[in-house]
């Protein structure tokens, strides 16, 4: 089913008349309760992570929607936002984690990789090889080389608890943790962390 797409813009809130934008980060911040971001793998044997991660900081998730009087959907109770990437890496969720805190403010930042991934059936080479073959497009400038697969866990996690920390885009004051999540046993196990300084 298609709408007018041209009333979109009609709900975005710096086009709204007398747009105050440090107003509306207040606003932000008192309707959605964020306290932790978790980053993890769009792998659907592992949607439960978000879950298990509010279970791990005492937590709400997936928590519930708040409507006003008219029945607009204004806040949500949850206190932790899912950034779902490849393999859960954080490179990729660089963006993300600043915006969330620029509208909302965080505490946390939680780096979820896990058993049985995609991400370790390839390397960084086979998988630049493949799309020069198949596509003919050079990507090995795209991406940071050691951002690309995971090959080690440990290693991964402890290059993207790093890499988080070191972003000018990653707030001084969030603790970063990185976690092994275990298909089979369905547990979360931590493996590095980088606390607020």
């Amino acid at each position: 089913m298609c709408g007018n797409h041209q009333s979109f813009d009609a709900y975005a809130f710096s086009k709204q008349p007398g747009f105050d934008e440090a107003a509306v980060r207040k606003e932000f911040a008192k309707a959605v309760p964020l306290k932790t971001v978790v980053v993890y793998c769009y792998d659907p044997r592992i949607a439960q992570v978000p879950r298990l991660v509010a279970e791990e900081f005492g937590q709400t998730h997936p928590g519930e929607i708040v409507t006003d009087g008219n029945g607009s959907k204004i806040a949500s109770t949850t206190n932790v936002f899912e950034v779902c990437v490849a393999g859960g890496r954080a490179y990729d969720a660089l963006r993300s984690v600043t915006v969330a805190q620029h509208l909302f403010g965080i505490e946390n930042i939680v780096i979820v990789h896990h058993t049985h991934c995609g991400a370790t059936s390839f390397t960084k080479e086979g998988i630049i090889d493949a799309y020069n073959q198949e596509h003919g497009a050079d990507i090995e400038q795209l991406y940071p080389a050691e951002s690309i697969c995971i090959s080690d866990y440990t290693a991964s996690l402890e290059h993207d608890v790093l890499l988080m920390r070191d972003s000018a885009g990653t707030p001084k004051h969030a603790n970063i943790y990185g976690y092994m999540y275990d298909i089979d046993e369905e547990k979360l196990i931590k493996v590095a962390q980088s606390l607020a300084v």
